[in-house]
């Protein structure tokens, strides 16, 4: 969930850009109003507890409009500054191939696996080919393993399965005939996982394919040190002219200082 303090937080840090890969909170408008505060170039991708519980889809729909140009449900931005190009996947995705839930429906129609596809494919036509391409979504794709441990593996039941989304790695192939992908960043899948079976992998450089793949589910995004201080989470990434150079886990204090900092990928 979103708040004043995070909005605080990420004012301190000055980040170039921010992106919000969903479930910001069970489809309250009051988390997409502070969103839209933000004063950074900002992207939004609202995940499977964004939908709301009304099968009207009018949580949904407000949720969407209030976010206006931020949202990047099946769509894409291109930025000048920083130089990025996003292309947002399927909004509101619970994972576990392709499924579109009452509300999807109600809001988009009655979208197809073949069109989802399209769609996100689409988004990426006509884009600048100097400039890095982010595909943003809430589930990540499927083709990454079938483990509980997985970027995007079931870990709640069993069989232990890939939970990705087909859409997703279908497209992706797709645009790559086309153009590079470089990053794909994701959450859903939390990097805790049930019953403590241990930590989730978070993140796969594909170098057959030259594509890096996040997941930045940090669940929960808060919570304290060994001095009982309030910490909070943030998954960065650092492009330098054109390249990603740079993917860490990062915890802040307050004052935006490191609390503590996983390294994920470095280009040596």
């Amino acid at each position: 969930m979103w708040s004043q303090d995070d909005h605080k937080l990420l004012e301190a840090l000055n980040p170039d850009a921010v992106l919000f890969v969903g479930d910001l909170g069970n489809g309250e408008i009051r988390f997409i109003k502070e969103i839209q505060e933000i004063k950074i170039p900002t992207a939004v991708v609202l995940g499977n507890h964004d939908r709301g519980n009304d099968f009207s889809g009018y949580q949904l729909k407000s949720q969407i409009d209030f976010l206006g140009e931020k949202d990047c449900s099946w769509s894409r931005k291109i930025w000048s500054s920083p130089p990025v190009v996003i292309v947002g996947a399927r909004p509101c995705s619970a994972g576990g191939g392709y499924y579109l839930s009452p509300q999807m429906r109600a809001v988009f129609g009655p979208v197809t696996l073949s069109e989802s596809i399209r769609r996100i494919v689409d988004s990426s036509l006509d884009t600048p080919g100097d400039l890095p391409l982010i595909i943003l979504a809430h589930s990540g794709p499927t083709g990454l393993g079938s483990n509980a441990h997985s970027l995007c593996g079931r870990d709640w039941k069993q069989p232990e399965i890939d939970w990705g989304d087909k859409d997703l790695e279908l497209a992706i192939d797709k645009i790559k005939e086309a153009r590079s992908v470089d990053l794909v960043v994701f959450g859903h899948m939390h990097h805790h996982l049930k019953r403590g079976k241990g930590v989730r992998n978070t993140f796969i450089m594909d170098e057959k394919r030259s594509i890096a793949y996040l997941n930045a589910a940090s669940v929960p995004r808060k919570g304290v040190d060994v001095n009982d201080e309030l910490i909070s989470h943030f998954s960065w990434v650092e492009f330098n002219e054109g390249m990603l150079t740079h993917v860490s886990h990062r915890w802040f204090c307050p004052d935006a200082s490191i609390a503590y900092q996983e390294d994920l990928y470095n280009l040596q």
